[in-house]
C-alpha cells in the first residue's frame, strides 16, 4: 500500500465523521436557545412604567393581590407548590408598574428573618407570597408555612405562624422532605 492510499484510508473515517459533527454542532445553538427561552419564561421581564393591563395580558391572572399604601397594589405570580419562584409586581394607584422582584431567594430571606417575629400573616403574605405548603402543629396552635426556592441545597424556607394571635413566631431554613423521603428504617 502506498503512502498516498494510506492517507486516504486514515482520513476517510474523519471525513465521514465531519457531517455528523457538523449536525451535532448545529444542534448546540438550538438547545441553548431552548434552555434560554425556558429561563426567560421564568422571568416575566416586567419594566417600571409598564401598564398593569399589559402585565396581566402577558402573565395572566395573578395568584394573589395585596393592598399596598397610597392605593398601590402588589400582584403575586407564584409557581408553587413545587415551583421555586414567586414574582411580586408593585403597581401604583394609576395602574403603572413601580417594581418587580422574585422574592424567594436567600438575600431576601436574610433580611426577612430579622423582621419576621411579630409580623402579621397578611404582612407575611405580602412579602413572600403564597407558601408551597402549610402544615398544622396541633397542640402548639401554630402552622409552619414553607416555600421552595432556587437553591442547589435540599432546603426550603419556613415560617412558624402562631394562628391564635395571628403573628409570626420565627423563620428559618429546613430540609425539604421531597429530597429526604422517609425509608422503612426511619419511619
Amino acid at each position: 500500500m502506498s503512502a498516498r492510499s494510506m492517507t486516504k484510508v486514515v482520513m476517510a473515517p474523519e471525513r465521514a465523521a465531519r457531517p455528523a459533527a457538523r449536525r451535532a454542532a448545529a444542534l448546540v445553538p438550538a438547545a441553548a436557545a431552548m434552555v434560554l427561552s425556558a429561563c426567560a419564561a421564568l422571568q416575566p421581564n416586567v419594566t417600571p412604567g409598564e401598564t398593569r393591563d399589559a402585565v396581566l395580558g402577558r402573565l395572566g391572572k395573578p395568584t394573589a393581590r395585596y393592598e399596598m399604601p397610597a392605593g398601590a397594589e402588589r400582584l403575586e405570580f407564584a409557581t408553587g407548590p413545587f415551583g421555586r419562584t414567586t414574582w411580586m409586581v408593585d403597581v401604583d394607584a394609576g395602574g403603572r408598574v413601580l417594581a418587580a422582584a422574585q422574592v424567594l431567594n436567600e438575600a431576601n430571606f436574610a433580611g426577612f428573618q430579622g423582621r419576621a417575629p411579630g409580623m402579621s400573616r397578611a404582612a407575611l403574605l405580602r412579602e413572600l407570597g403564597t407558601p408551597g405548603e402549610r402544615q398544622g402543629v396541633g397542640w402548639m396552635g401554630a402552622e409552619v408555612w414553607s416555600w421552595r426556592y432556587p437553591t442547589n441545597d435540599c432546603l426550603w424556607f419556613q415560617v412558624t405562624v402562631d394562628v391564635p394571635v395571628d403573628k409570626v413566631r420565627d423563620a428559618g431554613y429546613g430540609i425539604d422532605p421531597r429530597c429526604d423521603p422517609p425509608t422503612a428504617d426511619r419511619q
